[in-house]
């Protein structure tokens, strides 16, 4: 086999992208690993669909850290060691000015989930030499990019056969609550607390903007989420709050459209348990003292599969939310047995 393998940026001209409400690119910078022996032989690769998480886009993984380890070294140094079988792997942008789309479809962002199933995975099956069946194409990733493999994999497992979730976004109860306080804080400092004043500071926020006031990243966490999870189109920022901007009292009904997006809510729906009854491998992970309580969240979860009879791995190790792409070397090795 030979040793060299290539990661080649494909430029993706997203239609369902087009003249989304934020006014981002449709323009996507997509990389692809291909694997050492790609280009000397005819063989068919199983694909795997690298998602990132929150402020990230599929570049940030070729990032050549000085205290980590990049995306394509891990995966050249788990495949030349035979820990991992040949594969190519796919790094999408659904990125938003928000810092993220988790990739769902929404009236307030873009059709992302579209994006992803429609245009990202057809065309590297045409791109590239595939194996073009959900029995040989898997999705994972960290954080929201967990929360976005295991949304996926439950809504498509016409296309993925296999996920791993890293630290992904579970039960909103404990993981997003504690922002919204933040966030409030954050608006009243700032007088954000009209939806006039927030509409204003969300058309003015780009990632270009310098200097960024203080406490952006907690009001425009909690916004991109709204925009995700409790999109309308009537509102003057295109999404609803999940509780008053003056009081914080929770406003009962846009929660619970949060919660429908929460993947402990979905397993209540029989297509989605189908469709993990349907899956080779579900894989997660999370840190013992992850910042978001996702560890609970991820406990939760494996307790409901429990009782559901679904098979899964779970592991929980010593660390919070950061600082754990080691784990991936864990996942790929898990998902390159069940691809066979």
């Amino acid at each position: 086999m030979s040793t060299q393998s290539q990661v080649i940026i494909e430029v993706i001209n997203s239609e369902v992208l087009c003249h989304n409400p934020l006014g981002d690119s449709a323009m996507r910078r997509t990389p692809v690993y291909l694997p050492p022996g790609y280009d000397n032989s005819t063989t068919r690769y199983p694909v795997v669909y690298l998602l990132t998480g929150f402020t990230g886009r599929g570049t940030i993984l070729l990032n050549d850290s000085a205290f980590d380890e990049p995306i394509q070294e891990r995966l050249d140094r788990l495949i030349l060691s035979g820990q991992v079988q040949p594969l190519i792997v796919v790094m999408p942008d659904c990125f938003t000015r928000y810092g993220g789309s988790q990739y769902l479809n929404s009236s307030a962002t873009g059709r992302y989930e579209d994006h992803l199933i429609e245009e990202v995975v057809p065309f590297i099956d045409e791109r590239y030499r595939t194996r073009a069946e959900a029995g040989y194409r898997a999705v994972m990733g960290k954080s929201s990019g967990g929360y976005g493999a295991l949304v996926q994999a439950m809504r498509h497992p016409d296309i993925f056969g296999a996920l791993a979730c890293h630290s992904g976004d579970m039960y909103f109860d404990y993981c997003y609550k504690p922002d919204f306080v933040k966030f409030l804080n954050a608006t009243g400092r700032l007088s954000l607390q009209t939806p006039a004043a927030l509409q204003q500071f969300l058309a003015n926020f780009s990632p270009k903007m310098h200097p960024k006031p203080a406490n952006f990243f907690d009001v425009i966490h909690i916004a991109a989420m709204s925009a995700c999870y409790s999109p309308n189109p009537d509102a003057p920022c295109g999404f609803d709050l999940p509780f008053d901007p003056i009081t914080g009292e929770l406003r009962p009904a846009v929660w619970q459209r949060w919660l429908a997006h929460d993947p402990i809510t979905m397993l209540q729906d029989e297509q989605h348990v189908a469709a993990l009854r349907r899956m080779k491998l579900i894989y997660l992970d999370c840190g013992s003292r992850d910042e978001y309580a996702l560890h609970y969240g991820a406990r939760i979860f494996c307790r409901r599969l429990d009782g559901l009879n679904i098979p899964y791995f779970y592991a929980e190790f010593e660390g919070g939310h950061r600082d754990t792409q080691f784990r991936y070397d864990e996942s790929f090795k898990a998902i390159s047995k069940v691809f066979g």
